[in-house]
């Protein structure tokens, strides 16, 4: 096995006065990590909460906005500060488990070249509706209430598999196919639905390698700061942008959840899903159209 200080990831996480989660998140990567050289690299969104003066304290690579520019902001301006190949995107609200690295670099090596994306398997207290998640496995949903020891001992007991159509974090990707296809899209701020639109750019870069790898795990508390924003309408950008829903791309193109396979065949739903799309596509920009006149 390659040495624990021979490999290094940048590990990119946006917070929003969040502490007492990035606080956790943070010792997580440092109990949990198999490799010791990771480079932890924190956007602090205001930081009023004390996360500003934590993140110093703590000798990490920071940038500091006063306001919350939203997540593709927060992930594009870490990037000059990423030293290592491979940018990892994590929430401010998880917790890795041991290993969890270590599972994603073995996967690494035996693809063997840069096209690719890969997730780790997230496990969620709650009631969830996609299958590439381990849930419900309720470890707590506050700092306050999170049964670490009793994680530790289950996490691996817990049946799943790798899984099909990686895009939400904790994901992986070479930062020269980041580079190319210029990271997270800033159309989206504050950030609905730029994940699967990110796999969308990787797709029509040439990757077709979206794996989800099951033993590389991470606790996800999904204390979400979303209500404290207004959202983008997201689904309409995607479908404008693309032509196709998000749903459909997540099904139909990366069969996000499924049981991995090699080389899965594109779903006969596709071309369906196409066509509905662009009759919802040519409903919106009518809805538009109409709203406008109602507002001249």
């Amino acid at each position: 096995m390659t040495d624990n200080n021979a490999v290094a990831f940048s590990i990119l996480i946006p917070t929003w006065n969040n502490l007492t989660f990035l606080r956790l998140c943070v010792e997580s990567i440092r109990k949990n990590s198999y490799f010791k050289g990771h480079e932890i690299l924190i956007h602090v969104n205001d930081g009023s909460d004390g996360t500003l003066e934590w993140v110093k304290s703590q000798g990490l690579k920071y940038r500091h906005t006063e306001q919350n520019v939203g997540v593709c902001y927060a992930l594009n301006g870490l990037r000059p500060q990423v030293s290592t190949d491979y940018i990892v995107f994590m929430n401010d609200d998880m917790y890795v488990c041991p290993d969890w690295d270590r599972y994603l670099y073995e996967e690494i090596q035996k693809i063997g070249h840069k096209m690719f994306f890969l997730s780790s398997t997230l496990i969620q207290p709650r009631p969830f509706y996609c299958k590439s998640v381990i849930a419900p496995a309720d470890y707590g949903q506050t700092v306050d209430t999170f049964d670490e020891e009793r994680l530790l001992k289950e996490y691996q007991t817990l049946k799943h598999g790798d899984w099909q159509g990686a895009t939400w974090p904790p994901n992986i990707v070479h930062r020269d196919l980041w580079d190319l296809v210029g990271g997270y899209s800033v159309e989206y701020t504050p950030g609905m639905y730029s994940d699967p639109d990110f796999s969308a750019k990787l797709w029509c870069a040439g990757v077709r390698l979206f794996k989800g790898i099951d033993k590389s795990r991470v606790y996800h508390f999904e204390a979400r700061s979303t209500h404290r924003i207004v959202k983008n309408d997201g689904s309409t950008q995607f479908l404008r942008k693309w032509g196709l829903t998000s749903g459909s791309f997540v099904r139909d193109v990366l069969h996000r959840g499924e049981p991995w396979e090699e080389n899965p065949d594109l779903s006969s739903q596709l071309n369906k899903d196409l066509v509905r799309s662009k009759w919802k596509r040519l409903f919106t920009s009518l809805r538009d159209v109409r709203m406008q006149k109602i507002w001249e």
